[in-house]
């Protein structure tokens, strides 16, 4: 308990899935959160049930990939909570294309929320962390970011953006001494909503699960909670030796 006691954390998709299971375990450390979505009936909900047993759980309409909202975003965290200690760009969007028919409209959409959102996070989360005296930044990349798929032009070219681009934040901030760690989350196929929603639409949902569970060599897909605790100790001060690094949650995947 308490690994992020009087810490205050802001995590981007907060809504659902990965962003949720985030908050929640952040909230359940000791850390006030802000949870950011543009889903503001399940961000609200979510914020709400999280809530409980004197958790501090705030909810802002969030759209990652517009500059104007994170200036808001942060400078409402700041008048709301004080301060700035952990930032997880986690919002992302998923969509299927080969890079022969993906349309020029389709990846700049897609590399908008899951590239440029992540830019824009970092960018406006050092100043307001530097005045705190030092945090943590966690992007959530993919093993899609580690290794390429030929129906994921878009997704690959995001997820790798986010890697190296981490990176670059890390180096930028550890030899500024700025004491703000950069570090990128790799997680395998999740069983979030997003997911679920990708094989409730595949035509054979549980032929699709199985495929998809069959790509792990643990046998199975994870679960947000498993990516949560990762990012949990990236955000936490047990981390403080790690920075520009790549954690790995993904069953085996990338082992093979």
């Amino acid at each position: 308990m308490n690994r992020v006691s009087n810490k205050v954390a802001l995590v981007t998709g907060g809504a659902m899935g990965i962003g949720r299971a985030c908050a929640e375990l952040l909230s359940a450390e000791g850390a006030s959160v802000i949870l950011t979505d543009r889903d503001a009936e399940n961000g609200r909900k979510s914020a709400q049930a999280l809530s409980t047993a004197g958790r501090r759980v705030e909810f802002l309409n969030h759209d990652v990939s517009s500059e104007e909202d994170w200036i808001r975003v942060i400078a409402s965290t700041r008048t709301t909570f004080g301060r700035l200690d952990i930032v997880v760009n986690n919002a992302g969007v998923g969509r299927i294309g080969d890079v022969e028919h993906t349309s020029l409209a389709e990846w700049r959409s897609l590399l908008a929320v899951n590239l440029d959102g992540v830019f824009l996070g970092i960018k406006h989360a050092i100043p307001a962390m530097r005045e705190s005296g030092g945090g943590s930044i966690i992007n959530l990349s993919s093993i899609e970011g580690l290794v390429g798929d030929p129906t994921l032009a878009a997704y690959n070219a995001s997820k790798g953006g986010v890697r190296l681009l981490t990176k670059s934040a890390a180096l930028y901030c550890a030899k500024g001494g700025t004491h703000i760690r950069v570090n990128s989350v790799h997680p395998g196929y999740i069983w979030t909503p997003m997911v679920q929603h990708a094989t409730e639409t595949s035509g054979n949902p549980a032929e699709m699960k199985r495929a998809l569970e069959n790509l792990h060599p643990v046998g199975h897909l994870g679960e947000p909670m498993d990516v949560a605790y990762g990012v949990l100790y990236l955000a936490s001060d047990e981390s403080k030796f790690v920075t520009g690094a790549e954690l790995v949650i993904d069953g085996g995947y990338t082992a093979q």
